[in-house]
C-alpha cells in the first residue's frame, strides 16, 4: 500500500493492441483514469482493429521475464495486472518473475479470446495458467467462457452454476474470484466475488451498445490500480465496475472504428 504522499505505480503484464481500446492500451488509460502510475511488459504484438485480430507476434519468453526483471529492480510496484499470456512458455515465465521479486496485489484476467472471435490462448497454456499462475492472484476476473475453460466444464448458465465455478476457482489458490456474468442470459449483467469472508454479487443493467472492446482488459486495470491506492478487494470493485460502467454509457462520444469501438476511459476527464 502507498502512503498519502506516493502515487501508486501499477504494472500491465499484457500484449499491445494498436487500436488503443484493450490490451496493454486500455490498461494505461484505466491506470492514469484512475490516478496511478501506469508501466508495462508486453507479451505479444497484435493486428487488430475494431473489427478483429489478424496476426499476432508472440515476444519470447526470456524477453519477457527480462523487462519483468529489470523492472523490479528499479522501480516500486504497488500492484500487478496480468492480462494476455499466450502461451505456456510465456505463463511460466510471468509466473517465475513475480514468484521471485513481487510482493504486490496481483490481478489476473485470463484473456483467452478477443471480442472479434480470434483465440489469444493457446490450449497448453490454460494449464499453465492454471497451476503457474491463479496461486499468486490476488483477483482473477474471469468471463463465463473463461472460468468454464479454466474449470474444464461447462459454461455456466444460472447464478447458481457462476458461484459454484467461482468457489471453484477459489480452491485453485487465487485470494478471491470475480466471474462476469456479461454472457449469461438474463437482463441484468451480474458479477459474482467470492472472498474468504463470503459471496458479494453486483448487479449492473445492460447497456445497448457495442462500443465493449476492452471492457475486460479495463476492468481489472481499474481494479488493479484500486488495490495499488490500498483499497480492500471488494470496494476496488465495486469502484473499478462503476467506472467501467460509465466508461460504456459514454463510449458513444467517440468516433473510433467501424466494429466493437472503444469504451470512453477518460470520460469522467473529458468534458467535452
Amino acid at each position: 500500500m502507498t502512503t498519502p504522499s506516493h502515487i501508486p505505480n501499477v504494472l500491465a503484464i499484457a500484449g499491445s493492441d494498436p487500436s488503443g481500446g484493450a490490451g496493454i492500451q486500455a490498461d494505461l488509460k484505466a491506470f492514469s483514469a484512475r490516478r496511478a502510475y501506469g508501466m508495462a511488459a508486453i507479451t505479444a504484438l497484435t493486428a487488430q482493429n475494431t473489427c478483429g485480430v489478424s496476426a499476432v507476434h508472440l515476444v519470447p519468453p526470456d524477453l519477457v521475464h527480462q523487462q519483468l526483471t529489470t523492472l523490479f529492480d528499479d522501480v516500486r510496484v504497488d500492484a500487478v495486472k496480468i492480462g494476455m499470456i499466450a502461451t505456456a512458455d510465456i505463463a511460466m515465465a510471468v509466473a517465475d518473475a513475480l514468484s521471485a521479486r513481487n510482493q504486490a496485489p496481483v490481478v489476473l484476467d485470463p484473456v483467452m479470446v478477443a471480442k472479434g472471435g480470434a483465440s489469444l490462448l493457446h490450449d497448453d497454456a490454460v494449464n499453465a495458467v492454471r497451476e503457474g499462475l491463479l496461486p499468486l492472484a490476488t483477483l482473477v476476473t474471469p468471463n463465463l467462457p473463461e472460468a468454464a475453460r479454466l474449470l474444464d466444464l461447462p459454461v455456466a448458465g444460472t447464478r447458481d452454476d457462476m458461484l459454484a465455478q467461482a468457489t471453484a476457482l477459489q480452491r485453485l489458490g487465487p485470494l478471491a474470484v470475480l466471474i462476469k456474468g456479461g454472457h449469461l442470459a438474463d437482463e441484468a449483467s451480474p458479477d459474482c466475488l467470492v472472498m474468504a469472508d463470503g459471496v458479494h454479487w453486483f448487479e449492473t443493467a445492460r447497456i445497448a451498445t457495442t462500443n465493449t472492446h476492452g471492457t475486460g482488459c479495463t476492468l481489472s486495470a481499474a481494479i488493479a490500480a484500486e488495490l495499488a491506492h490500498g483499497h480492500t478487494i471488494d470496494h476496488a470493485v465495486r469502484a473499478a465496475k462503476q467506472y467501467v460502467t460509465g466508461a460504456i454509457a459514454a463510449a458513444h462520444r467517440l468516433t473510433v472504428g467501424h466494429g466493437h469501438g472503444p469504451t470512453h476511459h477518460f470520460h469522467e476527464l473529458w468534458h467535452a
